[in-house]
């Protein structure tokens, strides 16, 4: 009995032990990219903020938050078990876009893991994404009025031919715009992603946009 016993608790414990990671979670097994660019003067209100992102010498207003592989339903995360060394002229170099080490070094676990790239791969892709969004002029100077998100959308869309409402999606904290996330195919076109343009504010919704210090 203490036998059957024995065979049986080891039998419950197998079963509720994690097993190997979904075949999802894969790196390089994804459909396409979201480029999340945070607007930092709302980032930096949580008492939890980067001091180097909040506090340095240059003030900043959207920095890459980052870029995510994502699949048509759900997305892929943490994708090594160890992930590998990131090297410090690698975080250095991307302090004009990603202003932290520790946002750089998680966005790397979480995500870049799931690319399939080496680290410096993975960051030369950030930046070339970066580099395919236009920030609005109306986000770009002075202190900002309130906007709704359709007006944030509409801005950006403007900015960028080709880039339409369901390609992206507006996100906020506290009444306060926190993010647009911008859909990008793997070869970094514009595309659209039904599920994360769901997952945004909603379109008429007003939001205090918090000036840069």
């Amino acid at each position: 009995m203490r036998l059957l016993a024995g065979l049986l608790g080891l039998l419950a414990a197998l079963a509720g032990s994690p097993g190997p990671a979904s075949a999802q979670d894969k790196p390089g097994a994804f459909d396409f990219y979201v480029l999340a660019l945070s607007w930092s003067p709302t980032y930096c209100l949580s008492p939890k903020a980067s001091p180097q992102q909040c506090k340095g010498a240059v003030s900043h207003r959207f920095v890459v938050h980052g870029l995510w592989p994502q699949h048509e339903t759900g997305y892929p995360d943490y994708c090594a078990r160890t992930a590998p060394y990131v090297p410090d002229a690698t975080i250095a170099a991307m302090a004009d876009l990603m202003p932290s080490k520790g946002l750089v070094l998680h966005e790397w676990r979480k995500h870049g893991t799931c690319t399939g790239l080496t680290p410096d791969g993975y960051f030369a892709l950030v930046r070339e994404a970066r580099g395919r969004v236009v920030i609005p002029q109306a986000l770009s100077a002075g202190t900002l009025p309130p906007m709704t998100s359709r007006q944030i959308e509409a801005a950006f869309a403007l900015a960028n031919p080709g880039l339409a409402p369901d390609m992206m999606a507006v996100t906020c904290e506290d009444g306060h715009f926190s993010e647009i996330r911008v859909c990008l195919g793997k070869d970094l076109a514009f595309r659209s992603c039904p599920e994360v343009d769901r997952r945004a504010c909603g379109a008429s919704r007003t939001l205090t946009i918090p000036a840069p210090r």
